[in-house]
């Protein structure tokens, strides 16, 4: 183990930039973790690394003279993904219409946009949501149900507890399922 004073010959590189921070590590044969304790999230968070300043530059030099090739590699998978995204929520809506078939067509397309949003850390983006699972669905129609059916979004603005709110909102919830369904 290091004692600070045997690093402060190293410089700071903040975190942000992938390719160069694995770059100037593996050029440098002395680096450490800059982490800083959050007290809002009750944890340690990564600032970046402490590399030799030779590493850098040259971890510099080759991120400079491979731009080009990771910036058309950036786009190429933002338009997978993007395709993905499309495909996901496509096959989504359709089963959201599969197993409610009298859910209209826009709103069962609603339902898979929002429920597929790429990390939203909703049920869709979830494996079970991936996979069309029935139950992860029924969760996410019942929460659309819930936001733009009913008068929840009002009752919990009023201050109304969450489960109060949605047991006084399960009957008028249940019926539309029924409907749907």
């Amino acid at each position: 183990m290091h004692e600070l004073r045997d690093l402060d010959h190293l410089v700071f590189l903040p975190s942000g930039d992938t390719a160069l921070t694995r770059r100037a590590k593996k050029h440098s044969s002395l680096s450490a973790v800059v982490v800083r304790f959050s007290r809002a999230r009750k944890r340690y968070e990564r600032q970046g690394i402490l590399v030799q300043e030779a590493a850098l530059a040259q971890a510099e030099e080759e991120c400079l003279s491979d731009d080009d090739l990771r910036g058309r590699r950036r786009q190429q998978d933002a338009l997978r993904m993007q395709e993905e995204d499309e495909d996901l929520v496509t096959r989504m809506a359709a089963r959201i219409r599969q197993l409610y078939p009298h859910c209209p067509d826009r709103e069962a397309l609603a339902i898979a946009r929002h429920t597929a949003v790429r990390g939203s850390g909703r049920l869709g983006r979830s494996s079970a949501g991936r996979a069309l699972d029935e139950q992860a669905l029924r969760l996410a129609v019942i929460a659309s149900i819930r936001h733009n059916h009913t008068d929840y979004d009002s009752l919990m603005m009023q201050g109304v507890d969450r489960a109060s709110a949605r047991h006084k909102i399960c009957q008028q919830v249940d019926r539309r399922l029924s409907d749907w369904g």
